[in-house]
């Protein structure tokens, strides 16, 4: 089997490749690949390889722009620190999304995966059924109604829908609503981010998750970055990266 890794930070491609060889010592790896441009070029330029692994925010932009531009034959599974990005994979030619930090258990799930939705004959329409359902799953979630936290002495229960947004401070998750209270709120922000609805909140960075009820206006700032300002108070700026401007802006629209 021949494998391309696309993977714009080469600690974590090594480390991926390292992992896809102890579950499938015999497979042939290329790259890592490490842009949009890049992969693009050897994909156009290479036989086609069976299996991608391919990270979502690369050097020059998210990697679902390379679908935009070429034909992909191959399946792709995705390797990402962040999970709002699934619905999209799953509309390209991802068969699994994978969570950083993933172990030697994820790449075989993955793989398992593979070899199920490329069993001939009687599992040909089950990969159409599988995404249909991913698909359908992601769309028709409404998230969770509330969370339980513990401050000072109590516990409470804040409702989704006062939550302005979320951050992290000193590695603990925390709530602000929109009364400017905060809370903290035992599980990571990729934890808190998968169990809300996409098109009410947003992933800006690894810091930010945030609501658009709380969105007051958007600047455009330097290098291509957006300044997000929020109608409650925020200690620093909130910037999207040139890399999230498309989405954030497609998310804005998204009503």
């Amino acid at each position: 089997m021949k494998i391309l890794v696309v993977e714009d930070e080469l600690k974590a491609a090594r480390a991926l490749i390292k992992l896809i060889t102890s579950v499938k010592p015999d497979v042939q790896i290329s790259g890592p690949v490490q842009s949009v441009r890049s992969a693009i070029a050897f994909l156009e330029t290479n036989p086609v390889p069976d299996l991608i692994f391919m990270d979502i925010q690369l050097s020059d932009g998210l990697s679902f722009e390379i679908f935009g531009k070429i034909k992909v034959p191959a399946p792709v599974i995705f390797c990402t620190a962040f999970n709002e990005y699934a619905l999209e994979a799953f509309k390209t030619n991802g068969i699994a999304y994978i969570l950083k930090p993933f172990n030697g258990a994820d790449i075989t799930a993955a793989f398992d995966k593979l070899d199920l939705l490329t069993k001939p004959t009687k599992n040909q329409n089950f990969a159409e059924a599988y995404l249909a359902k991913m698909i359908k799953a992601s769309q028709e979630t409404d998230g969770k109604k509330s969370f339980l936290v513990y401050k000072g002495t109590k516990y409470l229960t804040i409702d989704t829908s006062d939550i302005a947004y979320f951050f992290v401070h000193n590695e603990e998750t925390r709530i602000v609503t929109f009364d400017n209270e905060w809370y903290p709120v035992d599980q990571s922000l990729d934890q808190t981010a998968s169990q809300l609805p996409e098109k009410d909140f947003f992933r800006l960075n690894r810091q930010f998750l945030i609501c658009f009820r709380a969105i007051k206006e958007v600047e455009h700032y330097f290098s291509r970055k957006l300044w997000v300002k929020l109608t409650v108070p925020v200690e620093e700026k909130l910037l999207v990266g040139k890399d999230k401007t498309s989405q954030f802006l497609h998310w804005l629209d998204k009503r």
